[in-house]
């Protein structure tokens, strides 16, 4: 046997699975065929990491070596409906001491890879792809472009929401476009953020503004199509003046600190996240609406909790056995399901042009900010993963 674990993408939740396993006896190969390279300034791609996302990077040797002057924690979450709604979560008023922390998506996967390099039971494995793969009742066995082949006793699907893996292995997904655009970009701003989230819930998309350190905020615009695309031919000017429209100029005058960019949005279910010899993390496992900011948590628990159970494991027990893999996905069952089913209502909710949804959904809005046990459950739940 070559490895024990093959973990076939080197992203956030790959990386995290195979540091998280440091110190193992597992012999564990990362399979990267494009390694991120280091970008200047601001990366576009910013992340809020949950409370509980900070303890599992800082439990694996992560988080504090991260720059803490990169880092923007969130203190209160300000959402703003279509017609007068209006929700506001307090980390203070709900005994945190942060909501989530804002990061960006580059450095913690360069400290993730630092921190792979120095790791005595990692083989990454890099510049070449995958091509085939087969399984048997003992292993299976991949095949890559340059001929080398690779037996091993667990393959990881850790390479997004179209995974190699995932279809390899005949593993069914049922994939929902959302006929929506996600355009992100980071603003310099006139005035300061205070360390607030804000969202606007409006008849052309979703707009989140995260916190960034200074005055510094990163934006996510979840628009539909023709919107999207008309904000990405925008320059930088217009772009600026549109934001600070949509924005209700909450931090002032905006200048663009990162070129604006665009994904399409889409929702992805699949039938399992386990087969003989396979498991899938990540967006492998689940893609959603980047409305509740999730993504990545939901990908750092599933990297936390199959680590949890190989770290565990019998001696006698092998990885790849789908008994064994069972467990992981019986324990990840729960949080992809509600996260994926509630980003889903809400986007349809607040995506329809129904006069009487639109009194529904701000008056809901307004009740549950004004039921304080309602709001704090929502709150932890957004935290911690439980209410």
């Amino acid at each position: 046997m070559d490895f024990d674990l093959l973990i076939v993408g080197g992203g956030l939740a790959g990386a995290s699975l195979a540091v998280a396993l440091r110190g193992s006896r597992w012999r564990i190969a990362v399979v990267e065929v494009r390694p991120q390279t280091p970008v200047s300034g601001w990366d576009s791609r910013i992340y809020a990491i949950s409370p509980v996302n900070v303890e599992f990077l800082r439990e694996i040797g992560v988080w504090e070596h991260l720059d803490a002057s990169r880092i923007a924690p969130v203190n209160r979450m300000s959402i703003r409906g279509d017609a007068g709604g209006n929700l506001e979560f307090s980390a203070y008023e709900s005994g945190l001491s942060e909501l989530a922390w804002v990061v960006e998506s580059g450095r913690v996967q360069r400290e993730l890879w630092e921190t792979l390099r120095r790791q005595h039971n990692v083989t990454l494995l890099t510049g070449n792809a995958p091509i085939a793969l087969s399984i048997d009742d003992s292993a299976a066995t991949v095949d890559f472009e340059n001929g080398k082949k690779v037996r091993v006793r667990l393959v990881v699907g850790a390479d997004g929401v179209n995974s190699w893996v995932r279809d390899r292995a005949a593993i069914q997904a049922r994939v929902v476009p959302y006929d929506e655009v996600g355009v992100i970009a980071n603003f310099r701003t006139e005035r300061e953020h205070r360390n607030v989230a804000h969202q606007w819930f409006r008849r052309d998309g979703i707009l989140a503004l995260l916190p960034l350190p200074g005055k510094t905020v990163s934006m996510v615009w979840s628009a539909p199509n023709a919107h999207a695309a008309d904000l990405l031919r925008l320059d930088a000017n217009l772009l600026c003046r549109r934001v600070e429209d949509a924005a209700e100029r909450v931090v002032g005058r905006m200048e663009l600190e990162t070129p604006a960019a665009g994904f399409p949005l889409k929702l992805m279910r699949v039938d399992t996240t386990v087969k003989s010899r396979v498991a899938l993390v990540g967006d492998a496992a689940h893609a959603i609406h980047p409305l509740s900011g999730h993504g990545i948590n939901l990908g750092f628990q599933d990297a936390k909790a199959l680590a949890d159970l190989l770290r565990t494991l019998p001696a006698w027990r092998d990885p790849g056995e789908i008994s064994t893999l069972r467990a992981y996905a019986r324990g990840r069952a729960e949080e992809p399901f509600l996260i994926q089913y509630t980003t889903h209502g809400l986007n349809r909710l607040f995506g329809s042009d129904s006069s009487l949804l639109s009194v529904l959904r701000n008056v809901g809005m307004n009740l549950t900010g004004s039921l304080p046990v309602v709001r704090n459950a929502l709150i932890r739940y957004a935290v911690s993963g439980r209410f």
